[in-house]
């Protein structure tokens, strides 16, 4: 690639930051954030904090990982390609780790502890958890906190519903294993045994969407069933979107059980938890505790 073609570096830092998961995370705090009545500089201050706090670990992960992409061959990665040198991914990785930690002081003090737990789960990940039996509990410890964040922000704290927590932490389980899945092989030449290498690629598949499914029964049971409870146009709301996910994880269930490990896997759970954040938000169920 000719230097006048090269992109440049604020681009291969961006697609050194695992953008798809950054955005997507970013834009499920944002939306709850506003689903709980936020008013719209505290839900911009939610989405820039945890925008910060996702960059630095996509950044951290392929600095991390740097050599192990070489030596796979990760097309995907601007590191393993030579576009960007190590050092500059980890630089980024630090500066936006710093700018997290700024922005969440002015969360209040129960998002801030909450924020800075879910971030340093992500790093914890990245350095080694992601090896071990155990990769999955990052997973499950950020995206339960998720809730906490973007509910708990401003000076009230509010604490949200026990099963908007629950949703979070069961949906970092199909997450983490169908963002896995496509590459189990390049996993295993290079010595990483997580969570769902262990189960194989049909046990991690049909445990990721088996955990969708329970996602969407504890958002439809929380809408219905929850204090303050939904009604009329709001229940109709809450089933079609349990209906519309479940098809979601039967699609994928499918996918698993023909051998089909692709990046559609985890999109499907990606899609999965938009439907279901807007729909909360559109169906006005209580979030708050």
């Amino acid at each position: 690639m000719t230097p006048s073609h090269r992109p440049s570096t604020a681009r291969l830092l961006f697609a050194s930051s695992h953008p798809g998961p950054t955005v997507t995370v970013t834009v499920l705090a944002a939306v709850i954030a506003a689903a709980v009545g936020r008013p719209a500089w505290l839900v911009v201050l939610v989405a820039l904090t945890v925008v910060a706090g996702q960059l630095s670990i996509g950044l951290a992960n392929d600095w991390i990982d740097a050599d192990r992409d070489r030596t796979v061959g990760r097309s995907d990665k601007p590191v393993a390609q030579g576009l960007i040198a190590v050092g500059t991914v980890r630089t980024a990785a630090f500066v936006t780790a710093g700018v997290a930690v700024l922005l969440s002081v002015f969360l209040g003090p129960v998002a801030a502890v909450a924020h800075l737990v879910l971030v340093a789960a992500g790093w914890a990940y990245d350095a080694g958890l992601k090896r071990t039996v155990w990769s999955v509990v990052p997973f499950v410890v950020a995206f339960g906190l998720l809730p906490v964040v973007a509910v708990s922000a401003g000076p009230d704290g509010d604490w949200p519903a026990w099963w908007a927590i629950a949703t979070g932490a069961v949906f970092g389980v199909a997450i983490h294993c169908t963002n896995v899945l496509p590459d189990l092989v390049d996993d295993a030449a290079t010595g990483v045994r997580g969570f769902p290498h262990r189960l194989g690629l049909r046990g991690a598949g049909v445990t990721a969407f088996g955990a969708l499914v329970v996602a969407a029964l504890l958002v439809l049971g929380g809408q219905v069933l929850g204090d303050d409870a939904v009604g009329g146009a709001g229940v109709a709301l809450a089933v079609l979107g349990a209906v519309v996910v479940i098809a979601l994880a039967a699609a994928g269930v499918r996918l698993v059980v023909l051998g089909l490990a692709s990046r559609t896997l985890f999109r499907l759970v990606i899609a999965s938890s938009l439907v279901l954040v807007v729909e909360l938000g559109l169906a006005g169920a209580r979030l708050v505790a």
